[in-house]
């Protein structure tokens, strides 16, 4: 089978930062799925991982990364009961595995959804990891519900690229919050708004931004950008007894003691939990997919897809990752093959 992987890690400017390889296909066994692919998007952690994962090193297997992705069911491994050969599936995929980057990928069917039916495969390729990232840092991290919540303030952090772009989506049409997002440039700003945002603020005078509109303080953070970068920003705008909530990482501690006096919590949300360490709950990621494909055909949801390059081949992946790497991508870029 045709695939796109690396086996060092080089800039995206140098020829093999991505080369097209020729892989056996593999065969599904326990619940596993074997899905034909039709289209994938790249996010963030894709550059990451291919920028950290082989650094003065050359691999004697091709790697090949890669997570969200829409196919059809091929072939099913002996203990599957939620899917059968034939059906559409979407999924964000387990990053302990060889990835979305390839004709065939093998997935355990309790992390894959069912596609959405009334979009293309290139607009439900755009969906899953964002979706899954912002489902699980509102309801399973910060435990935030419409009946409790409805009307509070949430700053979203960021709030033009990938998960930025659903995180908006589900918390007005799903929790009814008072959305504030960070953007800057004119077509970021109109993004966010788009996306259902009742504010738009500038993130490079973010205090005085938040209070100029008339907030002292925000019930909740979600940080898609920069954790220790925004950090004293974010401990000074939070409500005492509020949420913040963070997928970025740092590499150098996060200051906590800056939280205590406002009895502020903090949680960190990364979607590759459940898959990673085979959690008891790990099905979820299946009903949250489930559950976002029933939005998007309702119409609850909109895709949040930008831009689609085509083919599975090097070039085009580097083209994505170039794009991605540049800081400028407004929603989701997608590739079909």
């Amino acid at each position: 089978m045709k695939a796109v992987g690396f086996k060092t890690s080089l800039p995206i400017s140098e020829a093999e930062s991505f080369i097209d390889v020729d892989l056996e296909k593999p065969a599904p066994g326990g619940r596993d799925l074997l899905v034909k692919v039709d289209a994938i998007s790249v996010n963030p952690v894709d550059f990451k991982i291919r920028q950290n994962s082989a650094k003065d090193t050359v691999l004697e297997q091709p790697k090949i990364i890669g997570w969200d992705a829409v196919g059809v069911v091929e072939a099913v491994g002996s203990d599957v009961s939620l899917f059968k050969v034939g059906d559409a599936v979407y999924y964000a995929g387990d990053i302990t595995r060889s990835g979305s980057n390839a004709e065939y990928q093998l997935i355990d069917e309790r992390i894959v959804g069912r596609k959405p039916t009334t979009l293309s495969n290139e607009a439900a390729a755009g969906i899953p990891l964002t979706a899954l990232t912002a489902w699980e840092i509102f309801f399973d991290r910060m435990r935030l519900s419409p009946e409790r919540d409805r009307n509070k303030t949430l700053l979203i952090i960021g709030g033009a690229g990938g998960v930025g772009s659903i995180a908006i989506q589900l918390a007005k049409k799903l929790l009814g919050l008072h959305v504030i997002a960070t953007a800057s440039r004119p077509e970021t700003i109109d993004w966010c708004k788009k996306m259902g945002a009742d504010l738009v603020v500038n993130h490079r005078n973010l205090i005085d931004e938040v209070r100029n509109a008339g907030f002292q303080y925000v019930d909740y953070i979600v940080d898609f950008v920069d954790t220790n970068g925004y950090w004293d920003t974010l401990a000074e705008l939070i409500k005492p007894q509020g949420h913040i909530a963070s997928i970025t990482g740092s590499a150098a501690p996060v200051v906590l003691n800056k939280l205590k006096n406002k009895s502020v919590s903090f949680s960190w949300e990364f979607m590759f939990t459940r898959s990673t360490y085979q959690t008891d709950d790990m099905i979820e990621q299946h009903h949250i997919l489930n559950q976002v494909a029933d939005l998007l055909d309702e119409g609850v949801l909109q895709p949040t897809v930008t831009q689609t390059l085509h083919g599975l081949t090097a070039d085009a992946l580097k083209q994505a990752h170039a794009q991605l790497e540049s800081g400028t991508t407004i929603g989701k870029l997608v590739i079909s093959f």
